[in-house]
């Protein structure tokens, strides 16, 4: 029989911390590839769609015919509002990262059917009970379950919107500041925008998207503005200032480069203020953990001694 000696087991422990210091090493680097080439993707995708709605949109001015149909009031009034609908809902989905042309669609069926498939399970759970409930009972569980069903996507994508600012809150202050070094070494703002894209892909891929849609915008759209205001309304937080300032910069002829140093101060301002407040609130918080924790451990360090002594005492007296 093959027996497993202690050289052996050395071995095969060193070749498998081995392989996993290698592992380790190689797998953010395939990650960060990974991250680039999803980027340039989404980019290279945008640069597509822009390109075709310009077209469409060339191709209807020249062939532009009303029909009758479309010249009812009614029938206008009622085409806006599902507009306006649809884009309040769009806006929505963009500040989560939700890009998909057919998510808009997709959001309010989902709101309509979601609570129709709960109400219909729920009565059918409450049918199969052995003791079926009171009728006040089943009126809540129905109402609740169709609540639920309302309001349970609009909870996801807030959720998801919301973690998706506070990643772009963390990495956009590093990204102003590669912008301010970009701009006041003569780069434009296009060819400065592509560039940083490229430097935060690897550890920011959310920021990295929309700094790439902004430079495709611009690039591929001629009015710059409406860019800047597009990339502030996905953004949000500091990506909103920062087009802000942009567009004021351009609309009052003011220097980009002044604009971007203002704002970078203010962001430095503002993560030192965030982070004395995090200082702040660190001690009240403390306050619960060491009265559970650490007290009763130095009051045994302290008061232990004292007890066994005085109870060795007691029983030599004795």
């Amino acid at each position: 029989m093959f027996g497993i000696t202690t050289e052996l087991m050395i071995t095969v422990i060193a070749a498998l911390a081995a392989a996993g210091s290698f592992a380790a090493f190689v797998f953010p680097m395939l990650q960060r590839g990974e991250k680039k080439a999803r980027y340039k993707n989404v980019i290279e995708k945008k640069k597509k769609d822009l390109f075709l709605a310009t077209k469409n949109s060339l191709d209807k001015k020249n062939n532009k015919s009303l029909s009758a149909k479309e010249s009812v009031t009614a029938f206008f009034r009622a085409q806006q509002i599902a507009g306006e609908l649809g884009e309040k809902v769009r806006a929505k989905l963009l500040t989560a990262g939700i890009r998909n042309p057919k998510a808009p669609l997709i959001y309010i069926a989902t709101q309509i059917g979601l609570p129709i498939f709960l109400v219909l399970f729920s009565m059918l759970i409450l049918s199969a009970a052995e003791e079926p409930p009171s009728s006040g009972a089943k009126f809540f569980v129905l109402v609740g379950a169709a609540f639920a069903g309302f309001f349970l996507p609009r909870l996801i994508v807030k959720n998801a919107a919301i973690k998706r600012q506070e990643e772009l809150s963390l990495s956009f202050p590093d990204a102003l500041d590669m912008m301010l070094i970009c701009v006041q070494g003569g780069i434009g703002l296009e060819q400065t925008v592509e560039r940083i894209a490229d430097e935060v892909a690897e550890y920011s891929p959310v920021l990295a998207e929309e700094l790439g849609i902004l430079s495709a915008e611009m690039a591929m759209l001629n009015d710059r503005r409406t860019a800047l205001s597009d990339f502030g309304k996905r953004v949000g937080g500091y990506g909103k200032s920062f087009a802000t300032a942009l567009i004021q910069a351009e609309q009052y002829g003011t220097s980009v480069s002044d604009a971007l140093r203002v704002m970078a101060e203010e962001l430095r301002d503002i993560r030192m203020s965030k982070a004395e407040e995090k200082a702040a609130a660190l001690p009240p918080k403390l306050t619960v953990p060491m009265i559970l924790f650490f007290l009763p451990a130095l009051f045994i360090v302290i008061l232990g001694p004292a007890g066994l002594q005085a109870s060795a005492a007691g029983i030599g007296g004795g």
